[in-house]
């Protein structure tokens, strides 16, 4: 089954270039595009994608609220928004991860590595270039947080709950978390789910976000 994916950028040689790396590979299947925020959101509630890669700066809606009406769509629970961006310091990353999207990449990666992040993305293992996450995570961290604090959601979690949650905000994988714990891989997972769960959160990149907002990952360790 194809993983169907929805381009949005502005620039029409970049969609054009995206468009001829999508349709070269047989697993991957584009079934839309947009040249700015509002025809973006558009096109992702017409086609329901499993990956949108989406452009951070577009008119008339940027691709951050584009993706915060995308994630606050009940009928689009299962659509994953990836986030291209120029600079890897970049306030609108932070808040990209905040409004909902699953990752994001540099607008320079090399094209296997985009396809490789479509693929984790859809996957819903989420969390891309996880170094470069991170910095923008802790630069950011310390920024004003959603309306709704979600600190007192730590209560809700158990100690294990809680080191795993620190673990993913760390950018460690599920088996990476396993052996850190010395417990199983399928284990690690169930706590990483009940984790999301507890949390309401749409993957593992909002745990990151998560973890570091609640204090779980102090920013600079």
């Amino acid at each position: 089954m194809s993983i169907r994916v929805v381009l949005a950028d502005d620039q029409a040689l970049v969609r054009m270039g995206l468009k001829a790396l999508v349709d070269s590979e047989r697993d991957i299947e584009l079934v839309g595009e947009a040249a700015d925020g509002e025809e973006a959101v558009a096109v992702v509630r017409a086609t329901c994608p499993d990956v949108v890669v989406m452009d951070i700066r577009m008119p008339k809606l940027d691709g951050l609220e584009a993706t915060r009406r995308i994630a606050a769509d009940p009928n689009l629970t299962g659509v994953r928004v990836l986030v291209l961006t120029t600079f890897e310091v970049d306030d609108y990353v932070f808040e990209a991860l905040r409004a909902g999207a699953g990752g994001f990449l540099l607008k320079d990666a090399d094209p296997a590595e985009l396809l490789r992040a479509i693929r984790l993305i859809a996957a819903g293992d989420s969390l891309l270039s996880p170094s470069v996450t991170r910095r923008v995570v802790e630069a950011f961290a310390a920024r004003p947080g959603p309306a709704v604090p979600k600190t007192s959601l730590l209560a809700d979690l158990t100690q294990r709950e809680r080191e795993v949650a620190a673990l993913v905000g760390n950018g460690l994988s599920n088996d990476e978390i396993a052996e850190r714990l010395v417990i199983s891989p399928a284990t690690a997972r169930t706590h990483v789910s009940r984790v999301m769960g507890k949390i309401d959160a749409r993957d593992r990149a909002q745990v990151v976000v998560f973890a570091y907002e609640t204090g779980l990952v102090a920013a600079g360790r």
